[in-house]
């Protein structure tokens, strides 16, 4: 079962507040499962989270062949026209994915994400499955 036992919609409103230009925040699991959100609709945060397992994948795909990497991804942003798309490890098996506007600079988003993650990393964890079930 994923923890999402603790609210976390203070925690992430903290960020949204605390950053101009956030759009929308996606707590998900490593197989693409939504665990909590901030901003935005429900489908919409669950296309994301969807689409971040496929984009965690490919960067932990990449981050092998850079020498002395252990392979696991830390941080992907992508500038898009008209804003940022920010994805960062969040726990064990965890992601925080943010979806800002232009207004947003790159730098204080990802160190406030990053302060997020170290404040509440170990509440962002979600336990492996298997076959739908967790292990």
């Amino acid at each position: 079962m994923i923890q999402q036992r603790a609210n976390f919609d203070w925690m992430l409103k903290e960020l949204h507040d605390g950053v101009p230009g956030i759009e929308m925040i996606v707590v998900l699991s490593a197989d693409g499962l939504r665990i909590a959100r901030y901003g935005g609709d429900p489908d919409a945060a669950d296309r994301v989270a969807a689409a971040c397992a496929g984009l965690q994948s490919l960067a932990s795909a990449v981050a092998v062949e850079i020498p002395d990497s252990d392979g696991r991804m830390k941080l992907v942003i992508i500038e898009i026209n008209g804003g940022y798309f920010y994805l960062m490890s969040a726990g064990a098996n965890a992601y925080l994915a943010v979806l800002a506007d232009i207004r947003t600079e790159p730098g204080l988003m990802s160190s406030r994400m990053r302060d997020l993650v170290v404040r509440i990393g170990a509440h962002l964890t979600s336990p492996p499955r298997r076959n739908g079930q967790t292990v």
